[in-house]
């Protein structure tokens, strides 16, 4: 059970005490966690799209430009969890478009408009789960920061 306090600035969440910084503090690291994996990512694919390709069974092309848009999404996620607090309506369209991310890997394979190999496969649909994580934790960090009063 939650129960919310403005005045002593804490909320009670499964018999503990826990402050809205500390909520804060957890979206931030979600916000970073993804943006590190993001980045991380997106160095390898810029770098490495031609040797992947064949690997994959994915176009160098689709992997080399999905590097390109992952490195600065992750620069917007590192300058979004610098602000204090994050903000709401920002959180959520990142989490929106993390949804969406997932659901377009799906899709593509779905879709039959790659030829992916075994380890394609597996990559594309690991890298969906991970998005998916990473959209969860950082809705549930703006849930929770929110019931504590930490958001705009």
């Amino acid at each position: 059970m939650t129960t919310a306090t403005n005045d002593a600035h804490t909320i009670r969440h499964d018999a503990r005490t826990i402050r809205p910084a500390a909520l804060r503090r957890a979206l931030r690291r979600a916000l970073l966690l993804d943006a590190a994996a993001s980045g991380a990512m997106g160095a390898l694919l810029l770098v490495a799209a031609g040797p992947l390709e064949s690997r994959l069974g994915l176009p160098a092309s689709l992997l080399y430009w999905v590097g390109a848009l992952l490195i600065p999404f992750a620069g917007l996620l590192i300058w979004i969890a610098s602000l204090a607090p994050p903000p709401h309506g920002v959180v959520r369209a990142i989490v929106g478009g993390n949804a969406l991310w997932v659901v377009a890997s799906v899709l593509l394979l779905a879709s039959g408009s790659v030829a992916p190999t075994r380890l394609g496969v597996l990559f594309v649909l690991a890298q969906a789960a991970a998005v998916a994580l990473f959209a969860y934790l950082e809705h549930d960090g703006q849930r929770r920061a929110a019931r504590a009063g930490g958001h705009d």
